[in-house]
């Protein structure tokens, strides 16, 4: 379906304020950010729908760079092709890099008042929800089975008690993932297609 100027401007300006937002009042880094983007591109505008978001987590988080950042290119280029790939991100990164840059001016004088130290105790705890939020969002889309929560099992035993990086899980459950669903049933058909 090819767009008209005026859609293509109007996602646009909408991606802008969405990302500007999203860039600006989240913290925690990229895993706290998924229920916002999830709540604002699937729920508030309907630009991708829920199965959409979950194949774009998974392909964020397996390329490199933060996951926020590469989610918000990949719902971009799907709205508006390339240029709402290109706003997206700049949007969704501009806000950190100002704030940084501001309390990196002030860091000094910030790190010693006793308010600031409870506010960012409180932010702890507030990321800790938006991550087990994340969490949940992504599980009701999970279909699970006994590959499923062996495979989730696994990675997690090994990424919270082991030295592995977790890149080498992520792409031994993918292995595994192409393995179960391609390659297994090809041979139990005896190898026809």
């Amino acid at each position: 379906m090819k767009l008209s100027y005026q859609e293509i401007k109007s996602r646009l300006i909408c991606l802008s304020i969405s990302f500007l937002k999203i860039g600006a009042f989240t913290f925690g880094g990229g895993y706290a950010m998924i229920p916002l983007i999830s709540k604002e591109v699937v729920d508030k505008h309907q630009w991708i729908t829920d199965e959409e978001m979950i194949d774009i987590f998974a392909v964020a988080e397996c390329t490199p760079g933060v996951i926020a950042v590469n989610c918000e290119t990949f719902v971009g280029y799907k709205v508006a092709g390339f240029w709402g790939s290109l706003l997206s991100t700049v949007c969704v990164v501009l806000p950190a890099f100002i704030i940084i840059c501001i309390i990196s001016l002030f860091f000094e004088s910030f790190k010693n008042i006793l308010w600031v130290s409870y506010a960012f105790k409180g932010i702890r705890v507030g990321i800790i929800i938006l991550l087990a939020m994340a969490v949940l969002k992504i599980g009701k889309y999970v279909k699970y089975n006994i590959f499923a929560c062996i495979i989730l099992a696994a990675a997690f035993i090994l990424s919270a008690f082991s030295d592995i990086n977790t890149i080498y899980i992520l792409l031994g459950a993918a292995a595994l993932g192409i393995f179960y669903n391609l390659i297994l049933p090809y041979v139990k058909r005896g190898g026809k297609i």
